[in-house]
């Protein structure tokens, strides 16, 4: 596919890495110079100098011409004028990044299609969704939501006392018969596992496990650890993403949240005290110890750091921890502090590019793909596909499929009902399967369940 990209930036560069990996040509445009040649030295991408919302620059970079044109500056306007411009001269498909949620609303009388947008993304809105969900799961460092929410993908940190240290998954299968699940990935020391039965589990392991919603309590129970009622939530961070998830837990009819926030910037905090009146909003930096003290975090059930600092964000989150929080969770943007984060024991982190990233690759994948969920801090990803009626997979067992080394169906959607699957599940035409998946196996599995 060709692919232009629109904006340099954190998400425009991580998303020109990730496609032109996958053999896509990828056209990154801005107008900022440093931008472009940090791109070009390190990606293999072409590069062009020009602004985002003139026609003739467009034209130039080829847009025209262009499969997907993924807009993704910081500023929303300047990616909605991109878009319009870009549909009227032809791109294929138009991705935009708007944080501003007034588009999305029924009753807006502007839709994202007046203005080309086919698909609106919201990084940080997805970041936000996603705290939020690991807020409801205290016990897990990842939960991915599958099968229309039936199906939960948790990835569990091993502690020191953990009963399933030194178990095999033969052992930890036999020992827990009555309830089905499917370990689809382990996490050790920055190297990811396929699963074998003879594997034994060790200390500060990351093991991702797949089951039906419903039996995710019991599974985590497996593993030592606890299902915690988080009710009292303290965010560092009046930023986009700090605001929304003070928004989403306050605007919660099904439970009383308890929220404090944090923000640095007085005239940021008096604007956040009119707009979060449900949230306590307090002026000051997150990262001193005596405004945390004073402030009670020792009676915080969770401590969430979203600033736009990720170094703060750590410190911040170690500093919880140290006074025993039962739970945090910061915000980076660094790949390389996703899996020290884990090291130095903070309990999960989230990535908004990881976020944009999932968000937009099922538009760019080929065949029946429903959903792509790329996980942080292992090299991998979870596949949702639809089965074609025209796949040689169809009506036949998982154990005599000839699949890519690296994959491994978790589960099936079928007529309604989930199955999580094992050599013996039936693959049906329209099913929907999941499959979790290592860089090199992923084009083979979507070309696999989709095509004749």
């Amino acid at each position: 596919m060709k692919i232009i990209i629109i904006g340099a930036g954190e998400i425009g560069y991580d998303l020109a890495s990730v496609l032109s990996k996958e053999k896509h040509d990828v056209i990154i445009l801005d107008r900022d110079k440093e931008s472009l040649s940090k791109a070009s030295e390190t990606l293999d991408v072409l590069c062009k100098e020009g602004n985002a919302t003139s026609a003739n620059d467009l034209n130039k970079a080829g847009v025209s011409e262009a499969d997907i044109v993924i807009s993704v500056t910081s500023v929303d306007e300047v990616n909605m004028i991109a878009s319009m411009i870009s549909k009227k001269l032809g791109a294929k498909m138009v991705i935009a990044r708007v944080r501003n949620d007034e588009f999305s609303h029924k009753d807006s009388p502007l839709k994202a299609t007046d203005l080309g947008i086919d698909v609106m993304i919201n990084p940080e809105l997805s970041a936000a969704q996603e705290i939020a969900q690991l807020l409801k799961r205290s016990a897990a460092s990842d939960v991915i939501n599958l099968a229309d929410d039936l199906i939960q993908l948790v990835g569990i940190r091993l502690d020191r006392n953990a009963p399933l240290i030194g178990k095999t998954l033969i052992e930890y299968a036999s020992e827990n018969k009555d309830i089905t699940f499917r370990v689809v990935a382990i996490a050790r020391r920055g190297r990811t596992l396929m699963p074998r039965g003879p594997m034994k589990l060790q200390t500060f392991d990351q093991v991702f496990i797949l089951a039906k919603t419903e039996d995710i309590p019991a599974i985590i129970a497996t593993t030592g650890k606890s299902e915690t009622d988080l009710n009292r939530i303290m965010i560092a961070g009046g930023t986009g993403i700090g605001t929304t998830i003070a928004r989403i837990l306050c605007g919660d009819e099904k439970k009383d949240w308890s929220v404090k926030l944090i923000e640095p910037n007085y005239e940021r905090a008096e604007e956040l005290a009119i707009e979060l009146k449900n949230a306590m909003i307090l002026n000051g930096n997150p990262t001193d110890p005596d405004l945390l003290a004073s402030e009670g975090i020792t009676d915080m059930d969770a401590f969430i750091a979203v600033t736009d600092d990720e170094e703060s964000n750590i410190i911040s989150c170690l500093m919880a921890k140290h006074l025993d929080v039962k739970k945090t969770v910061a915000l980076v943007s660094k790949p390389d502090f996703i899996p020290l984060s884990q090291t130095i024991g903070l309990d999960a982190v989230v990535n908004k590019k990881v976020a944009a990233s999932n968000e937009i690759h099922r538009y760019v994948r080929k065949g029946h793909v429903i959903s792509v969920t790329e996980l942080r801090g292992i090299k991998a990803e979870v596949i949702e596909l639809l089965v074609s009626e025209k796949s040689k997979v169809v009506e036949k067992q998982i154990q005599k499929l000839k699949l890519p080394d690296g994959c491994i169906v978790g589960g099936v959607l079928c007529d309604g009902s989930v199955e999580i699957a094992t050599g013996k599940t039936v693959i049906k035409a329209d099913d929907r399967v999941m499959v979790f998946c290592l860089p090199e196996a992923i084009d083979k599995v979507t070309k696999l369940f989709s095509n004749a």
